[in-house]
């Protein structure tokens, strides 16, 4: 009797682990990338790149004259490159040149946003920094904000890159909700690319009251960073306060970090 009734239980562990992994495959793209109408139109400060995948990604270049560092910027899953552009010229102000790309769906790039589509937007992006722009790598810093970690961790493990800038990110997508991984896939898994894979000076910033991405994703991929590693860790910041809250201190350790390869500690 015992015996029947933990095979029961059993059976019914099995088939409510079972429905989760196919509820989380239907609904986890409409929860990673929200329906975000698009802030712009095309016109002179945009431009397509053509996707591996065929998808018709749109792009804006923002050039700092005689500038030797490029930004390649990921960004996060609520905004598109037009509601950012303010924001990314501060970057050009300070001598940065900045490429900056949108996901699929994503503002006037075609598609429906997901992780291959997602991962082939940034091969693109990083294709003409490398091919068009002719940058060198090891004067490209990637930036990935919130979602836009992925693609950064994801370039991050394929090609060569002076270093990488983490604002906000999770340790992947699942892990968000689940804290810990439960399921036999994942999408976005930066923990894993960290921990193997990633070598490049990487900086961690995030705010220690996030909601959105806990601050312990933060402490995860913080210790999963077998390179050189900086952290800024901002108090009384949420997700998307933070360079409100951190004030002057997110431009002073953000710029030098691109722009000096003497500000880097252990």
């Amino acid at each position: 009797m015992i015996a029947n009734i933990s095979f029961l239980f059993l059976v019914a562990l099995g088939l409510t682990y079972l429905s989760g992994v196919i509820y989380a495959a239907s609904v986890a793209d409409k929860m990673i990338f929200p329906d975000v109408p698009s802030s712009y139109q095309n016109g002179p400060d945009t431009f397509k790149l053509k996707a591996s995948d065929g998808e018709s990604i749109t792009a804006t270049y923002l050039e700092a004259p005689g500038a030797t560092r490029l930004l390649l910027y990921s960004h996060g899953n609520g905004v598109d490159i037009g509601m950012i552009r303010e924001y990314l010229k501060t970057f050009q102000a300070a001598g940065i040149s900045v490429l900056a790309y949108d996901y699929p769906g994503y503002g006037t790039s075609s598609g429906k946003a997901s992780e291959q589509g997602v991962y082939a937007a940034a091969d693109a992006a990083y294709r003409h920094a490398t091919q068009t722009l002719n940058f060198k790598p090891e004067q490209i810093t990637l930036y990935g904000r919130s979602l836009g970690s992925g693609p950064s961790c994801w370039l991050a493990e394929r090609y060569p890159v002076d270093r990488l800038i983490m604002d906000g990110a999770f340790s992947s997508t699942f892990r968000v909700m689940t804290r810990i991984k439960v399921l036999p896939w994942d999408k976005f898994d930066n923990l894993k690319r960290l921990r193997s894979s990633i070598n490049c000076p990487t900086l961690i910033i995030h705010g220690v009251l996030d909601q959105t991405v806990p601050f312990d994703h933060a402490k995860q991929n913080w210790a999963a960073l077998k390179g050189e590693k900086q952290k800024l860790w901002v108090e009384g910041a949420g997700h998307n306060d933070l360079k409100q809250v951190a004030g002057a201190i997110y431009w002073d350790t953000v710029l030098p970090f691109i722009k000096d390869s003497h500000s880097i500690e252990p």
